[in-house]
């Protein structure tokens, strides 16, 4: 099996991800931002603000998953976290495919994380890999921010497509575990029985649990026909309301407080019009063309499962 070297290793999906690589029987060679390094084989140092990688076992590697990015929900979203959401994915993973397709020879597989953010707010909607991107106001901070950044992060892999190395743009939907993200931060309300649909609860969800992500992962990798971008969602969206009941049947709490608009902008700040309250119905139709069978297909039970 192949000897592989992740970044974003001890995140909520790099840690998920490794156990799986690990139990298909890979080498598990973790990429990290600290500038100092114990003399270890398993390590591999990242400077991001040069892409160079340092360390002895690079020479081994034969594919990157590369998943380090700021959190999203790290806080309310102003103009300085945006920027640091953007500048930790678009020119990070731009200078890291530029160094790996001039200094890795070796590497012939880059799987790259992306977000359904790419569709933009698209409402009712049905999206393929096919689909165009969202719309994008501006280069900046305005509407449209989360598919602009998408859309360059995704172009900023071209030097490695470039080198004849098999490229995968993962396009994540909403990961679904207690330990962190999206659902990590919906638990408090709702355990308190402040649960509620946001805004109309109309708007799709695409969610995937967090065991069937870091499956679906590695089925990208040992499948060789799978490159360019692919959908990493459950094949069953669900609109938000719909969601909410199922978390609030999951947990036995009441979901009766719908959180209004308003009140979600003066909390998440321009997150709750690029994220929260955006719609995209989202079909991972390469995932199921190859073969990809989902543990958890629907909403119930995958959230029953993440809240083990």
């Amino acid at each position: 099996m192949a000897v592989v070297a992740v970044t974003g290793a001890k995140g909520l999906v790099g840690t998920a991800l490794r156990k799986q690589l690990e139990q298909s029987g890979h080498k598990v060679i973790r990429i990290t931002r600290s500038t100092r390094l114990p003399e270890d084989p398993a390590l591999i140092a990242w400077n991001v603000q040069t892409g160079e990688l340092q360390g002895k076992a690079l020479q081994d590697v034969e594919a990157i998953i590369h998943l380090a990015g700021e959190n999203i929900a790290a806080g309310r979203w102003n103009d300085e976290l945006m920027a640091k959401i953007r500048d930790s994915r678009v020119p990070a993973t731009q200078k890291l495919a530029e160094f790996v397709a001039e200094n890795a020879p070796n590497v012939k597989t880059f799987l790259c994380a992306s977000a359904i953010g790419y569709y933009g707010d698209r409402e009712d909607e049905l999206l393929t890999e096919a689909s165009a991107p969202g719309l994008t106001s501006s280069p900046g901070f305005d509407k449209g921010f989360m598919s602009a950044v998408c859309q360059a992060w995704e172009a900023a892999l071209t030097p490695l497509s470039e080198k004849n190395v098999r490229v995968a743009k993962m396009r994540f939907g909403i990961v679904l575990s207690k330990r962190g993200g999206a659902l990590a931060k919906m638990l408090p309300p709702f355990l308190l029985g402040m649960g509620g649909p946001l805004a109309s609860g109309k708007q799709y969800m695409s969610w995937i649990g967090l065991e069937d992500l870091a499956r679906a992962i590695v089925h990208v990798l040992h499948t060789d026909s799978l490159h360019g971008q692919i959908n990493m969602v459950s094949p069953n969206p669900v609109r938000n309301s719909e969601f909410t009941k199922a978390l609030g049947k999951a947990l036995f709490r009441p979901t009766f407080a719908p959180v209004p608009a308003m009140g979600m902008r003066i909390l998440f700040g321009k997150m709750a019009d690029e994220v929260l309250m955006a719609s995209a119905r989202v079909l991972p139709l390469r995932l199921q063309e190859t073969g990809f069978e989902f543990t958890t297909p629907q909403i119930g039970p995958a959230l029953k499962q993440a809240l083990k």
